[in-house]
């Protein structure tokens, strides 16, 4: 197809990969199956190739293809790489989806261990950097969590390969949020608007979709009922942005005549946060200042995904705009949570995980300090607007608070402090530089 030969550049993950250049620590790239993974090492690899690095010092190895069968035992793999590292110069050592090779960790301390070897993988599961590889490779790793495309990666792709003269952003957004972030997604939704058809979308997020499923979910953990998990994963679908508990989710598939306990609901959705096509969400005390265990929120990797399980109804848009927030704020480098101030609730409290350069209002969160976040889809009516401002309104400290619409505003307006943003221009802001 003509859409697998254009490539969208991931500039911040690359910069990222170019910062760790042989630095001693195995560079590991997770992420949800088809975000880009496997694009972004290739682009890497160009750009390596670009500063005078030899075919030679590259080794890059795919374990989900067939013609690399024989490397998924640990051993056949370590000696297939040992035997073509470079002497006395760097080697650039690329495994896509390790997670494939069994105790793939033996074969990656292996050659951590070599001098002139600088090492990257990437899996699509969060459970190979924990347990037995977690303790082997202790402080001697850097993760790169990848996302599928910000709102920002997506417009300016369509911008440059759109043949219009000006493209409109809020129809552009429409389109993100509707059929989602994947970059093969944005290269369909160019070809449809040369005339392809839309189903070419459907057919490839439910390919996603099934493959996640299958390979990264009910393969990896042994689920047998397909049929049950694919219940649990509509039920999420339908209640991001609400609270949430295994036991509500129980007692709703048990009410169908279908009997689950909590403690296997709970197996099912640990098993599709570790995947990644769920993130899990703590609440957050803001006044006595404490996570709470209890009705946590789930959010789903990619709208498009969402949209297409929910077919039958109408997404409610409130809780779409919410999710594209929240994995924004991930992008950012925030830690998120769910606000929770007496009776009110904040959407978001952020703080930033790490120090990363930035510019406008979205500052102060990445460089460390915390920040709410309130999202609506319009707030032109008084009473909407009274009840998004109440919860921000209680909080009396001096932290950035935001309310996010999609109201055109001619300018940031304040109330009392809390800055009202349009959701779009939030997400086209330059945040690192």
């Amino acid at each position: 197809m003509a859409y697998t030969s254009i490539m969208v550049l991931r500039k911040e993950y690359l910069e990222r990969l170019a910062a760790w250049r042989e630095k001693q620590v195995i560079k590991v790239v997770t992420g949800v199956r088809r975000c880009g993974k496997s694009t972004l090492l290739e682009l890497y690899i160009d750009q390596l190739k670009n500063s005078g690095v030899s075919d030679e010092q590259i080794i890059s190895i795919n374990l989900e293809d067939p013609e690399n069968a024989a490397l998924l035992d640990h051993n056949v793999l370590y000696s297939h790489v040992q035997k073509r590292l470079c002497k006395n110069k760097y080697t650039y050592v690329f495994i896509d989806e390790v997670q494939q090779c069994v105790n793939f960790e033996k074969a990656v301390d292996g050659l951590f261990i070599k001098k002139y070897v600088d090492l990257h993988i990437t899996g699509s599961n969060a459970w190979i950097l924990s347990g037995e590889l977690t303790a082997l490779l202790s402080g001697r790793y850097v993760e790169i969590s990848m996302l599928p495309l910000s709102f920002s990666e997506y417009f300016a792709f369509t911008v440059t390969n759109s043949k219009k003269k000006a493209v409109d952003r809020r129809a552009a957004f429409d389109d993100y949020l509707h059929f989602g972030s994947f970059p093969c997604t944005a290269a369909l939704e160019l070809l449809c608007s040369k005339g392809a058809d839309h189903g070419l979308i459907k057919t490839y997020i439910d390919g996603i979709y099934n493959t996640i499923l299958i390979k990264d979910v009910a393969k990896r953990t042994g689920i047998t009922d397909v049929s049950l998990l694919e219940n649990i994963i509509k039920f999420l679908s339908h209640s991001v942005g609400s609270p949430i508990s295994a036991k509500k989710i129980s007692d709703t598939i048990n009410s169908s005549g279908r009997k689950i306990s909590p403690n296997t609901v709970e197996a099912y959705m640990r098993a599709l946060t570790d995947s990644f096509i769920f993130y899990h969400v703590n609440r957050y005390d803001i006044k006595g200042k404490q996570h709470l265990k209890t009705l946590s929120k789930y959010y789903i990797v990619d709208t498009g995904i969402r949209n297409m399980l929910l077919e039958s109804s109408s997404p409610d848009m409130g809780h779409q705009l919410e999710n594209i927030v929240y994995l924004e704020l991930l992008r950012r480098g925030c830690r998120v949570s769910v606000g929770k101030f007496a009776e009110k609730e904040v959407d978001f409290v952020t703080v930033g995980a790490e120090l990363r350069g930035g510019q406008g209002t979205a500052k102060a969160e990445i460089l460390g300090g915390t920040a709410y976040y309130q999202i609506a889809a319009s707030v032109l009516d008084p009473n909407t607007l009274a009840r998004e401002l109440a919860g921000l309104r209680q909080i009396r400290d001096n932290h950035p608070k935001y309310l996010l619409t999609l109201d055109d505003i001619p300018s940031q307006a304040n109330y009392d402090g809390i800055l009202q943003r349009n959701l779009i221009e939030w997400l086209l802001e330059k945040t690192t530089g």
